[in-house]
């Protein structure tokens, strides 16, 4: 592995091409155990400048404002309480720009390295709205100039926002520079709220869950403010933990060490795996850091919301969530939240550290906990209960292996003929690759998707429906859906519901697909009580196919390769359609 040479699985392509998927799947799945995606030093230096950007532009823009003084004095104004309500700002201008998660290589972004700006100011691109048939005025699924304008709104306001002096309020133990005017929030938070409900996508990119809700904080005085930030954070730190409460977590905690950059490769990653290279499934170590990690969100916040008070366990426990942050960060983590864990190290440090006289127990007004507990309790409660109705970042299920996905099966030059009818701003990520490097490369790189996907519990369940569907053809072309909605609508992040069915009949409006030669599986999330997960097969002409559900215990006990034949069991199995072979369906 070299500054731009990756490493690659040890095959010829020619050979690995025309493999099963089954021995295709052990090749790379034994591969990414000891190198994850084998990914060059430069990818990750490209985060690690993106990282300093984030900061440095943070710290530049907010330095701007009169009053707190310039960039290189950050040291005596950066604990000034108009600073984090700039730096929410930012970082919704950065993510929806498409700069922070789901951004560069680590996403299949690699020319160009963002998505998000390029489609979302563009119309005829492809646009998802959340409730078509209940809401006014958002049916459709192309962007038009209505869109484009909304979206353009969010930027001017965000950055009009940016601009704003302090009003002048005299802060115990802090300055004079105030706080950021309330009602100056208010173009922001419409523009924003309007165009999420045109187009769902630009919404989850913005983060709205976290740093749309901390918007209408700035309407609260001080106190009461920076409480609402406190117990917006606590909510993320036990919303995450709540979402490890499953049997995937351990999958996630060795898939993501196996692709840290600063473990050596070979032995030391293979402790988290059973038996490297007959079985793939998590370790006792991989168990007992998911166990750690559950513990850590649930335990160390909650110490420091309603007990800490600046005081020397206050620092401890701050620098132990910072470096248990840091651990992520240095994991370089699938979709790349880089600056969201940023945002949290510094939160930890501002809001209980800093700001440590605020606490709690000085809530001054009831009307914070009504604007703020539905968001923090009510939709995370039903997201867990029906992840099919809310997307896993409100409900904040964050990365704990637990999230709607999807695959797509295409046969013939369906893949060309996507590509061909969609109004992108890039090209399907293999093809993108190959525009860097050479066929064989952009093969074997494109491939260590189809590899991380698999070593996840979830990827055990795609693999028994992928044979399902194929009835043992290979030479159907798989393709995560997760490439899929990167190509077609410019932002992925792990939402499964971003290229479902509902994306599909859009690509199918515009490209006319005969029946079979595109399906998609989409298997949606566990609920956290049950231990079974639902999925449904779509043809893009014929519509739903099949229905029923997978249960969690069959995808532990399998190897991240697919078993020969169709034999994964499925239970209230609903066909509309017979899951003919793909190339019969294609024929008729």
């Amino acid at each position: 592995m070299g500054f731009i040479k990756p490493r690659l699985v040890p095959v010829d392509a020619g050979a690995f091409r025309s493999l099963p998927r089954r021995e295709r799947l052990e090749i790379l799945t034994r591969h990414w155990v000891e190198h994850g995606f084998g990914s060059p030093y430069g990818v990750f230096l490209f985060y690690v400048v993106k990282c300093v950007l984030y900061v440095g532009g943070a710290a530049l823009v907010i330095s701007l404002t009169p009053g707190l003084g310039t960039v290189g004095d950050v040291g005596s104004w950066w604990s000034e309480p108009i600073v984090y309500q700039k730096l929410i700002v930012f970082t919704i201008l950065w993510e929806i720009v498409g700069l922070g998660c789901g951004s560069g290589p680590l996403s299949s972004r690699f020319n160009p390295p963002i998505g998000s700006i390029l489609y979302w100011l563009r119309p005829g691109t492809i646009r998802l709205p959340p409730w078509p048939d209940k809401v006014p005025l958002t049916r459709g699924d192309r962007r038009t100039a209505v869109d484009v304008l909304l979206y353009a709104a969010v930027l001017a306001s965000g950055g009009l926002l940016l601009s704003r002096p302090g009003d002048g309020t005299g802060i115990a133990d802090f300055g004079h520079v105030g706080l950021v005017e309330p009602l100056a929030a208010l173009p922001l938070i419409v523009s924003l709220a309007v165009l999420g409900l045109r187009d769902k996508t630009v919404f989850l990119a913005a983060r709205a869950e976290q740093y749309g809700l901390s918007l209408l904080l700035f309407f609260f005085p001080y106190n009461d403010q920076f409480i609402g930030f406190e117990l917006v954070m606590l909510a993320l730190w036990w919303g995450a933990a709540t979402s490890k409460l499953n049997h995937h977590f351990p999958f996630v905690v060795a898939t993501m060490m196996s692709n840290a950059p600063l473990i050596p490769s070979g032995r030391i990653k293979r402790i988290f795996y059973r038996d490297h290279p007959d079985d793939l499934r998590p370790s006792r170590l991989s168990f007992l850091l998911a166990h750690v990690g559950t513990a850590t969100e649930y335990a160390v916040p909650l110490y420091l919301v309603f007990f800490g008070d600046g005081g020397w366990w206050t620092w401890a426990a701050l620098l132990y969530m910072a470096v248990f942050h840091l651990h992520i960060l240095s994991t370089i983590p699938m979709g790349v939240p880089l600056e969201w864990n940023i945002f949290f190290i510094f939160s930890l440090f501002y809001l209980f550290g800093a700001h440590s006289d605020v606490t709690v127990r000085d809530l001054q007004s009831p009307w914070l906990l009504a604007v703020i507990l539905p968001s923090l309790v009510l939709l995370p409660a039903l997201g867990n209960l029906r992840p099919d109705l809310v997307s896993f970042l409100p409900a904040m299920r964050y990365y704990a292996g637990n999230w709607a996905t999807s695959v797509w099966v295409f046969t013939g030059d369906a893949a060309q003929r996507l590509e061909a009818g969609l109004t992108t701003a890039t090209r399907l990520a293999s093809n993108q690759l190959a525009q860097l490097y050479d066929a064989d490369t952009a093969l074997l790189m494109a491939a260590k998707v189809e590899g991380w996907r698999a070593m996840h519990s979830h990827g055990r369940a795609h693999n028994g429906l992928i044979a399902r569907l194929t009835d043992g053809q290979d030479d159907a072309m798989v393709i995560d859906g997760e490439m899929v909605a990167g190509f077609a609508i410019g932002w992925n992040f792990g939402e499964g519901h971003l290229h479902d069915d509902q994306l599909l009949r859009a690509v199918q409006a515009r490209c006319g697909f005969a029946p079979g030669e595109v399906r998609v599986i989409c298997l949606e999330a566990q609920p956290i009580h049950r231990q079974t997960q639902d999925y449904e097969i779509h043809d893009a002409a014929l519509g739903l196919l099949e229905r029923g559900h997978v249960k969690v215990r069959d995808m532990l006990t399998r190897q991240p390769w697919p078993t020969d034949g169709p034999d994964y069991p499925v239970h209230d199995v609903e066909s509309l359609h017979p899951l003919r072979p793909l190339s019969a369906d294609t024929e008729s």
